[in-house]
């Protein structure tokens, strides 16, 4: 790096940010220079720019492209080690102990499987492809635990195959489809029961997943989690670890875990009366939020760590049962404020709104790398990362270039009014939820991530070229002649494998130790 681009946090030209929780109470995270919703180690350079990870960003566009998913590395570590420090310390007294896993759907890659597992955490997979990602990068079958609504029997199969730590349940039939196919390993499977509470999150209804009508779990209310408990009990193929509880997503208010988890302990000590069986465990789930915007009050690891311990320390004391070992399930926040995307700006237009002038700031990525504005109207800030400027702030809209007018990357935000073509803008906080629900609208390419550390910058997974994309369009290639059925007996996957020789495999493939893609979220 050159010397007029060295990293100066003392030089940061952004306003202080309002204090928050965020930045001021997450022990063992240093704060950015920037403050929330930034990560660990932004900070700008002498002549205004942005950089991370000691890195300008303008030479990691000018190296890896635009829009490009920027990830700093140390501050994901941080909050992974930062949550099992937290949970570890809270819950020493407690004979059961905490366990944490990440959960892999936020975003999942062979090296952020490394990662968290390196730093004690395990991981948490819903769906074979995340479960592949997780094997593949070394994270022992043991340390995986595997979610899921509809599970295939393919996926049931290479759980038990790899002796996954959990299984969890999430409907009546799955029980018998678990013990049959256990059965068949000679294996007994360890399961959990996913329960829904009836508890609220107070997010938006798509991302609240403990109420009553929706598709995960079985109701507390109902009986069908107690009645999926007896037969769980019956199947001798099966071990009951515990249950399972997930109440919703970017969480502020922690009031919800308390109350599922009484709720929990509860059924728990009912079984244990009636049936003479204690269940040894208990997943309070994730959803825990972060700051986006850096306006938000985020409770500290810490305090929520403490929060659930006496929460299942005093119900336990109640019910006069020993304490179960305790799992939860960050994602979210461990991966979620690690992460910026960085894109370039194209068009920039001025429009007249009812409510005043309105800067529409067109960028080179858009809804196919965060979809989550437009499906849950979500909000984010953006900033300006290649240059420093002293024009006035103009309100303003950051846009995509997909042709939907729901292609909306920041509804609301202050840009420099001289923001022009080719300038870079940084989102912060897109690291959960934006790779792993990208798509390719548009026939888009999925950008690739980049982790920086150090001074050092590398892809952990590349980006996506129109190579992959024709790739996939076997209609691109000349088809071998497809005999008629009973000509030679090929049929189903036979037969297009015969007429499209070659495409198992579409795309060129990634540099050693990248991913070509990340793991689909579920």
């Amino acid at each position: 790096m050159s010397p007029e681009s060295a990293v100066s946090p003392e030089s940061a030209v952004s306003p202080e940010p309002a204090a928050t929780h965020e930045a001021t109470a997450r022990p063992g995270l240093e704060t950015s220079p920037l403050g929330a919703p930034w990560s660990r180690t932004p900070a700008r350079t002498p002549d205004g720019a942005l950089a991370v990870g000691g890195l300008d960003v303008r030479e990691l566009a000018a190296e890896f492209g635009t829009p490009v998913f920027v990830l700093d590395e140390a501050d994901l570590r941080a909050r992974a080690r930062a949550f099992r420090t937290a949970f570890a310390a809270a819950f020493a007294d407690l004979g059961g102990g905490a366990d944490v896993y990440y959960a892999g759907k936020a975003f999942l890659c062979s090296a952020v499987a490394r990662w968290v597992h390196e730093d004690g955490l395990r991981v948490d997979v819903a769906s074979g492809g995340e479960l592949a990602v997780a094997l593949r990068a070394g994270v022992p079958g043991a340390a995986i635990g595997l979610h899921g609504n509809n599970k295939s029997d393919a996926e049931i199969e290479t759980a038990l195959a790899a002796g996954v730590g959990r299984i969890v349940l999430d409907s009546l039939p799955e029980i018998d489809r678990v013990a049959d196919a256990a059965a068949r390993h000679r294996v007994t499977a360890p399961v959990m029961v996913r329960v829904t509470t009836g508890v609220h999150a107070h997010t938006h209804e798509f991302i609240s997943t403990a109420h009553e009508d929706q598709k995960f779990g079985l109701s507390l209310a109902g009986g069908r989690a107690d009645e999926a408990v007896r037969r769980v009990l019956a199947r001798p193929e099966l071990r009951l670890l515990g249950l399972h509880s997930h109440i919703g997503s970017q969480i502020l208010d922690v009031g919800g875990f308390e109350v599922a988890a009484r709720m929990l302990l509860d059924l728990r000590h009912q079984v244990a009366r009636r049936d003479g069986y204690l269940m040894p465990e208990l997943d309070l789930g994730g959803g825990y939020g972060i700051a986006y915007t850096g306006t938000e009050e985020v409770p500290a690891i810490e305090a929520l760590a403490r929060g659930l311990a006496d929460v299942v320390r005093r119900a336990c004391s109640d019910l006069g049962t020993p304490a179960p070992r305790v799992s939860i399930e960050p994602g979210r926040a461990i991966v979620g404020p690690s992460t910026l995307t960085l894109y370039e700006v194209g068009v920039v237009k001025a429009v007249e709104t009812e409510s005043g002038p309105r800067s529409y700031v067109s960028v080179d990525g858009g809804m196919s790398d965060n979809i989550r504005t437009a499906l849950y109207g979500a909000e984010y800030t953006a900033a300006l990362a290649s240059r420093v400027s002293a024009a006035p702030l103009v309100r303003s809209r950051v846009v995509g270039k997909h042709c939907e007018s729901g292609d909306v990357v920041v509804r609301d935000v202050d840009l420099p009014a001289d923001v022009r073509r080719g300038d870079l803008l940084a989102v912060p906080a897109t690291g959960a939820y934006g790779r792993s629900m990208a798509s390719n609208y548009n026939l888009v390419p999925r950008p690739g991530v980049v982790a920086v550390a150090d001074g050092a910058a590398r892809v952990i997974v590349r980006r996506e070229t129109l190579d992959d994309l024709l790739g996939l369009d076997a209609g691109l290639v000349e088809p071998a002649p497809v005999p008629r059925r009973g000509e030679s007996g090929a049929t189903g996957a036979a037969t297009a494998a015969a007429a499209y020789p070659g495409h198992a495999q579409p795309g060129p493939s990634a540099e050693p130790g990248h991913d070509p893609q990340p793991a689909p979220e579920s």
